[in-house]
């Protein structure tokens, strides 16, 4: 499989998560039109060392997880500003990474399989109930109506309740990436079950 481009962030995204960018960086912008005129998503990795803005002479260090972004919505504020709205894909162990053109990182990565859709036990059936009261009181006190979430909203299934709350909960990125890199849906909801008091 071809490298693909990545965007390295202090803190990444969860499968089907909403993440909003500002783009201004020239290795970004090119990058990111690139990315939406072919239909391809690009990679968001975690930083473990270094900055998301380019520092001259300095090389970031990248964890070796990541999830893919499909842009969903791409609007130009002025000619060197755009403003992107991405959707979580696929999570992927990124195996290398190196520096491409004008600037961007490139990883060859493995991707990891997708979520089985599977109910929610009893004993977690709160952290469902939990989450779609919020939910709701949240569609109540938007005025547009928007959430920053992507419907469908599965309250059904284990992989999808995990992962809303692990972008919530107030984790480190160590206790985020742990539940990234669960396979098991239900192993994740059960690591989110533990912060969460009901």
């Amino acid at each position: 499989m071809d490298p693909i481009p990545l965007f390295p962030l202090s803190r990444g995204i969860f499968p089907d998560g909403m993440l909003h960018l500002h783009i201004f960086e020239v290795r970004y912008l090119d990058m990111i039109r690139r990315c939406e005129k072919e239909g391809r998503p690009f990679g968001v990795v975690w930083l473990a060392k270094g900055s998301e803005v380019q520092v001259p002479g300095e090389s970031p260090v990248l964890h070796g997880l990541g999830t893919l972004a499909h842009i969903r919505e791409l609007t130009t504020l002025q000619p060197a500003l755009l403003q992107v709205e991405c959707q979580g894909g696929q999570r992927f162990i990124l195996e290398s990474y190196e520096l491409g053109p004008y600037g961007v990182w490139y990883g060859q990565v493995d991707f990891l399989p997708e979520d089985t859709s599977m109910e929610i036990p009893a004993a977690l059936q709160p952290m469902a109930d939990l989450l779609g009261q919020w939910i709701a009181e949240a569609q109540k006190q938007s005025s547009s109506g928007e959430l920053p979430l992507f419907a469908p909203y599965r309250l059904d299934e284990c992989g999808w309740v995990a992962n809303r709350w692990a972008e919530m909960l107030p984790l480190s990125n160590e206790g985020k990436l742990q539940m990234l890199a669960e396979n098991d849906p239900l192993v994740r909801l059960k690591l989110a079950a533990q912060y969460v008091d009901f």
